[in-house]
């Protein structure tokens, strides 16, 4: 049988899983749909993806793909594979690609989207950050117009996972408020590690109308100086993962 490359469209709820990434000991969503695989072909596979998720962090449109030597439809990879997943991981869409894709350094952009909610929710307390500080849409949306362009984000970097290169260039980052919500959307080319969560958590530290008294608290300004002029100091504010989803991946 010839080696095929076969593409996959995943949704997840990351609550229950320690991230995307096999770790030992760990329930992983790259070790979930591994072994779904290996069930329906017998085969152990590398499964690469266009992004390792944090634990508790969703996805709508993650992308991945392994190499097998299956005679299986392409049609039926993705119902076979769903059948051994839990309900909160779901194979929407299963494709044959060139044997050269790669879904990491393929892809030209990347879009999160980040949930916010006024009001807790016992439903919705896995999906989106409740934060009950009463927030300035305007100075969001002044912060989030400065992160377009292309920026060193290091300071928003986990220190340990910082490259020779942190130079990522923003296409759209813009705030909106639905309902009881304040959606946060980012697009770029590339991301670091805990990037788009200390973004968020930086900008809500700005935006809120009643600052703490026990926290550094961030001005519009010093957020520019920090985006224009970045150091090798970690910006400490992180928002929680559970409000965090990769909604799509561009190619």
């Amino acid at each position: 049988m010839a080696e095929r490359n076969i593409r996959l469209v995943v949704e997840y709820d990351g609550t229950a899983y320690a991230g995307w990434q096999v770790q030992p000991g760990q329930r992983t969503i790259q070790g979930q749909v591994c072994e779904a695989v290996r069930k329906v072909t017998g085969r152990e596979i590398n499964l690469l993806a266009a992004g390792r998720t944090d634990g508790g962090v969703h996805a709508r449109g993650q992308v991945a793909s392994f190499h097998i030597d299956s005679d299986l439809p392409t049609e039926r990879f993705a119902p076979a594979i769903n059948h051994y997943l839990d309900d909160d991981i779901l194979v929407h869409e299963a494709s044959e690609a060139p044997l050269d894709f790669n879904p990491r350094y393929d892809a030209k952009s990347k879009r999160y989207r980040y949930l916010i909610s006024s009001r807790a929710s016992a439903i919705y307390r896995h999906q989106r950050w409740h934060c009950p500080h009463r927030l300035e849409l305007g100075r969001l949306r002044e912060a989030a117009a400065m992160v377009i362009g292309e920026h060193d984000f290091a300071p928003f970097c986990v220190v340990a996972s910082r490259k020779p290169n942190n130079r990522c260039r923003i296409e759209n980052s813009t705030w909106r408020r639905v309902g009881d919500l304040l959606v946060y959307e980012i697009r770029g080319n590339r991301f670091l590690h805990g990037m788009v969560r200390s973004l968020v958590g930086a900008m809500v530290n700005l935006a809120r109308t009643e600052p703490d008294d026990n926290a550094l608290n961030l001005t519009l300004n010093s957020f520019r100086d920090i985006i224009q002029t970045p150091s090798d100091e970690r910006v400490v504010f992180t928002a929680p993962a559970h409000g965090l989803y990769l909604v799509s991946v561009q190619y």
